[in-house]
């Protein structure tokens, strides 16, 4: 039976799964998910990525990052960053949802957002916000995990191969 587990990674923790995070990071972005980056995309770029921007955050103890391991191997990760403005103490705000190609499917998503869930409720925050790309494959999991559109913005982004513009979904949940 496949087990999966999800952690939320502790600052001293962040080092030892760098490179398992740099990869689900390049394959995800390579197989054409719409997180921020464009090709080409390398391992380099995405450790540079957790290492410069993601683990200070963590360190500081302005955004948790949770990793999903199937039958320990790391597949899957997700970021709730939970220092906002002084006008939204409430508010959190999903980044950067990630399950490698090769684990989707699986349930992992939907886990990683249950303990998101979880992470927010700890926090004191009744509020997760999101965007993601208009259409996407992950667009029903938000769904599913009881999140609700707020609107549309049509020509938000770049899609990864930089060919066109996509719209990008904004989405919430009450806690």
């Amino acid at each position: 039976m496949t087990m999966i587990s999800i952690h939320s990674l502790a600052p001293g923790e962040l080092d030892a799964h760098a490179e398992a995070l740099a990869g689900i990071m390049a394959q995800t972005v390579n197989d054409g998910a719409a997180i921020g980056f464009t090709h080409p995309f390398s391992e380099a770029d995405a450790l540079a990525f957790f290492t410069g921007q993601v683990f200070p955050e963590v360190r500081a103890g302005r955004r948790k990052l949770l990793t999903a391991k199937r039958d320990g191997e790391t597949v899957g990760t997700v970021q709730l960053i939970i220092a906002l403005p002084p006008n939204q103490p409430h508010r959190c705000e999903v980044a950067k949802m990630m399950v490698s190609p090769k684990a989707r499917r699986q349930g992992i998503g939907r886990a990683l957002m249950q303990a998101l869930d979880v992470e927010a409720r700890a926090a004191g925050k009744t509020l997760i916000t999101l965007d993601t790309r208009t259409g996407d494959k992950a667009e029903p999991l938000y769904r599913a995990a009881g999140f609700r559109t707020a609107g549309v913005i049509p020509g938000f982004a770049l899609n990864p191969d930089g060919a066109a513009l996509h719209a990008t979904t904004y989405m919430y949940k009450n806690l």
